[in-house]
């Protein structure tokens, strides 16, 4: 039997279905407001499980009899006030579920992020996975949060646990929706005047899914894998998305002057109208941030080539464009 935590997540479910094409039996928690994909709710070799992270003993029911362990669940905000919420979901949760792998004697696949991932030396180009994380005040607090599960991860393995570690850039994909990834697309749909200075890494949900299977099949114990395609500006993210949903670009560049003047606009506003903020500061550092990151390890580990990106944006797009023509 096959745990996957967050099955009915972006990740997980797209993992849980590349397991089940491949004869594989598999157990996957949930929330209990969660809505399970349709075509997952009733598959024979499928067994779901009401199971929270920060639940110890609902995840200790949920690891009978399992074999291996995917950890995708997680609690993904750019929002300072979910700062209690990300460190008892992303590090309570994760300590509970490395403890449990370790008592149990299951190998764990860890999800963690391109967050957990150090800044690269002034001298270099792309961040690696030997680059250190350092704290500078700067981290938002899912970055935190990431990090620090990441830690829980690695104390188990020096205690003698089978794991092994994958720090995926934005994962983006066809089904991911309009949260999450998907929410960048849709508004470029909706017509999206400015772009943000800053670049990101990005990467398909099948490719980090196929991936996360590989590495749990081998004998691969105590390391961690950049998962990144390609990285892009938004700049060109954004223009390549609305070349192939048939919309306008964007052509204004977000200058720091207008972020900074936007983000205070928000959180002032929201003071008075008890509204959360739709723009934080953390999520202009983000916008603003350049990162790149190096994808060699795994590319050579595994000869793998990763889906171009620009095939992954022209399936978004075929996908929002049914979903529009759908809902007219």
């Amino acid at each position: 039997m096959i745990l996957v935590t967050g099955g009915t997540g972006f990740l997980g479910s797209t993992l849980i279905r590349q397991l089940l094409t491949s004869g594989k039996k598999v157990r996957a928690t949930k929330r209990p407001t969660s809505q399970i994909p349709a075509d997952l709710s009733k598959h024979p070799q499928m067994e779901w499980v009401d199971a929270a992270l920060n639940n110890y003993f609902e995840l200790q029911d949920a690891f009978s009899g399992a074999t291996q362990v995917y950890h995708c669940a997680a609690f993904v905000s750019l929002d300072p006030q979910d700062r209690q919420q990300l460190l008892e979901t992303n590090v309570e949760g994760t300590a509970h579920v490395a403890n449990l792998a370790l008592e149990n004697g299951v190998r764990l696949l860890h999800v963690s992020s391109i967050a957990a991932i150090g800044e690269p030396a002034p001298n270099k180009q792309l961040a690696t996975e030997n680059d250190i994380w350092e704290f500078n005040g700067k981290q938002s607090s899912y970055a935190i949060s990431k990090y620090e599960a990441e830690m829980e991860v690695w104390r188990s393995m020096e205690e003698g646990l089978d794991a092994v570690i994958i720090n995926p850039s934005v994962i983006i994909g066809a089904h991911a929706g309009e949260s999450g990834s998907g929410a960048l697309f849709y508004t470029v749909k909706r017509g999206l005047p400015y772009y943000p200075t800053g670049s990101i890494g990005v990467v398909d949900v099948e490719d980090v899914a196929t991936i996360a299977i590989a590495l749990m099949e081998s004998d691969i114990s105590h390391e961690r894998f950049i998962l990144n395609a390609e990285n892009l500006s938004y700049q060109s993210l954004f223009q390549k998305t609305a070349q192939y949903l048939g919309v306008q670009a964007p052509t204004k560049k977000l200058s720091n002057t207008v972020l900074q003047l936007t983000w205070r606009a928000a959180k002032l506003a929201s003071i008075f109208n008890g509204k959360r903020a739709k723009l934080t500061k953390d999520t202009v550092r983000s916008a603003q941030k350049k990162q790149a990151y190096s994808n060699e390890k795994i590319r050579k580990l595994l000869d793998f080539h990763f889906k171009p990106i620009d095939h992954s944006l022209q399936d978004i797009a075929i996908a929002i464009n049914n979903h529009g023509s759908n809902h007219q």
